[in-house]
């Protein structure tokens, strides 16, 4: 006997709602359940989206957040570790309970340990990622100290550099932005 797959959608999110202890995302009706990161993990995210608010604050081009919700439809609903908006774009983003509902023009995820989690950042959400319309997905590997940067070319998304500790991360998104890696871990 054969048995269809569940597919969840962000309704079915509201079951969870009082788990702490996990996050809880949707892609493509498929439900993934990760354990709250290592600290490791959340400096690396606070390091990354404080030099993003930082230079955002600056220049007044737009706003950094960490770990927003993405609900781009029904069974599509991510937690990204770090985002970037550009004003223009955030206002047309945000739902009336604060949700991004749309592609950032930055999306950044931390590696976390383990090859479900690394499948599912390299591939399952680079793919979402990509047809949702994200312009730059920087990918960070805190253990090797390394970002894989992937910029949106010919409607997809795809590998530009890989910089290590002692390389310059710049972007196009972001004028003037630059930011050593070695900073980001």
């Amino acid at each position: 006997m054969q048995t269809t797959p569940v597919r969840w959608t962000t309704d079915d999110l509201d079951f969870f709602s009082s788990d702490r202890k996990n996050r809880y995302e949707i892609i493509d009706g498929e439900l993934f359940v990760t354990k709250a990161p290592h600290w490791d993990h959340q400096t690396s995210c606070l390091n990354i989206g404080t030099v993003l608010k930082i230079w955002s604050n600056e220049t007044g081009l737009g706003k950094a957040a960490i770990a927003p919700g993405i609900i781009f439809s029904d069974s599509d609903n991510v937690i990204p570790d770090v985002v970037w908006a550009s004003h223009e774009r955030l206002k047309n983003l945000l739902d009336e309970a604060g949700h991004l509902t749309g592609a950032p023009e930055l999306v950044v995820e931390v590696l976390s340990p383990g090859e479900k989690n690394e499948k599912r950042d390299r591939e399952t959400k680079l793919k979402l990622y990509s047809v949702q319309g994200v312009q730059e997905y920087w990918i960070c590997d805190s253990i090797q100290k390394k970002v894989e940067v992937y910029r949106r070319e010919q409607a997809a998304l795809k590998l530009a550099v890989t910089l290590f500790s002692e390389d310059e991360l710049t972007s196009p998104l972001l004028p003037g932005f630059t930011c050593l890696v070695s900073k980001l871990f």
